[in-house]
């Protein structure tokens, strides 16, 4: 008999990293210091909060560090399920990492037009508030291109979880289900100007919220069945 539990655990523990610094990075911090339609406001809570900012931006990092390891740790539990959706998954998941760390260089950027520096001087006041807000938007932008893989690996990852029989198969529809919730709202905010403001993103977003965190204590509380190779 080979154990799953210790693999899905090990796993279960950087999905709760991913979702714990993922929360405060994500969400957390942005709904404290941004006011999108009031730039002053904006500029004022990141000057005024440069630590939480920072903390963000460093909780961030974190979070797709501990993304980076969770798939292959994932790959050792779903590679005797169907070792291409395995590979598949990985790769889709790992390509998201990348592209995170690149976008963080907008908000580096942020931090560098709050820091009153000498270099700065020769903007106005309004013209470093407009600056903020538009390395905001190219952040959020970025973030979008993130949210493709955020969204492709769920496919592959539910399928195996739905098919290895040591996870309930309900976590790896729900989990198939958040992929598509991730493309539909990536296509709304490319294709529709005023689609964040309809409201549906959020519900949308819920099958991959409910799965993701759904799967992470699963394998955390729980851990995987044992299976037996030959």
């Amino acid at each position: 008999m080979k154990s799953n539990k210790k693999t899905a655990r090990i796993a279960g523990l950087l999905y709760l990293g991913v979702v714990i610094t993922g929360i405060f990075s994500l969400m957390y911090v942005p709904k404290t210091l941004i006011v999108w339609d009031n730039a002053t406001t904006t500029f004022n809570n990141i000057t005024s909060n440069q630590t939480l900012y920072r903390l963000g931006i460093v909780s961030g990092l974190l979070c797709y560090t501990f993304f980076l390891f969770l798939p292959i740790v994932l790959y050792k539990l779903f590679k005797p399920v169907n070792d291409n959706y395995a590979k598949l998954m990985v790769l889709l998941a790992v390509i998201s990492v990348p592209i995170y760390f690149i976008n963080v260089q907008n908000e580096f950027t942020i931090l560098s037009l709050v820091s009153s520096a000498n270099y700065l001087n020769g903007f106005s006041t309004e013209q470093i508030k407009s600056m903020t807000m538009l390395y905001l938007d190219q952040y959020e932008n970025g973030m979008r291109m993130v949210h493709i893989f955020s969204g492709l690996w769920l496919f592959p990852f539910g399928y195996l979880v739905f098919k290895s029989g040591f996870l309930p198969k309900i976590l790896g529809i729900v989990l198939m289900l958040g992929c598509f919730g991730y493309l539909i709202n990536f296509t709304g905010n490319t294709l529709i100007s005023n689609y964040s403001e309809m409201g549906i993103a959020s519900y949308i977003q819920l099958p991959a919220s409910f799965g993701e965190i759904g799967i992470c204590l699963w394998l955390l509380i729980m851990g995987a069945k044992n299976k037996s190779t030959n």
